[in-house]
């Protein structure tokens, strides 16, 4: 986003949404998810926001502090945005294997908040192995399935469902689940 062009934001445009993240596909999910909440249309625009995790962040805690500081820092380097979202994917592990799950967060002009997290999925044996080794999930994948830069196309629920459901539609359902508050001002 050119931020020199949009300091002189009006109201009168449409409301502007910071995702935490230049990612084409967690962008475009949430202007798809935003403008399918409210029905109308929105300005979404990506910014390279820290997540203060790591590189593959681990478990809920971490994950969640991932999505709540990028959408966070996002605030602080744009605030005139109207509603800013980070969006963070994480893995964690139990007796059946490693899966994979992202969290949303999305804060608005009032400082009122909101999360929520996708389904989850388990990972083939090689993905994980890689990942235990210390790779991040989206550069396993592209070794596991010959790919290139998949997490910023269909990524790994893509590469395994086949299609099915592919990033965009995996992240697009929780951040309208996020949005219920938003949607529902009367009920929080």
């Amino acid at each position: 986003m050119n931020f020199k062009r949009r300091q002189n934001f009006q109201p009168s445009d449409k409301l502007l949404v910071l995702v935490g993240s230049k990612n084409p596909v967690k962008i475009s999910c949430t202007e798809d998810a935003f403008t399918r909440a409210f029905n109308k249309s929105f300005l979404v625009e990506g910014i390279n926001a820290a997540s203060g995790v790591s590189d593959q962040p681990m478990g809920d805690q971490e994950t969640l502090q991932g999505a709540i500081n990028r959408a966070k820092n996002s605030r602080d380097v744009f605030p005139e945005a109207h509603y800013w979202v980070g969006i963070e994917g994480g893995l964690d592990e139990d007796e059946a294997g490693m899966f994979a799950f992202a969290w949303i967060f999305i804060l608005d002009t009032t400082g009122k908040t909101s999360q929520s997290k996708t389904g989850t999925f388990y990972l083939p044996t090689a993905v994980s192995k890689l990942v235990k080794e210390g790779m991040e999930l989206g550069m396993a994948d592209d070794t596991v399935f010959n790919q290139e830069n998949s997490k910023q196309q269909g990524g790994s629920v893509g590469i395994l469902t086949h299609g099915i459901v592919d990033r965009n539609e995996y992240y697009r359902q929780a951040i309208i689940l996020a949005l219920i508050p938003f949607l529902n001002e009367n009920l929080f």
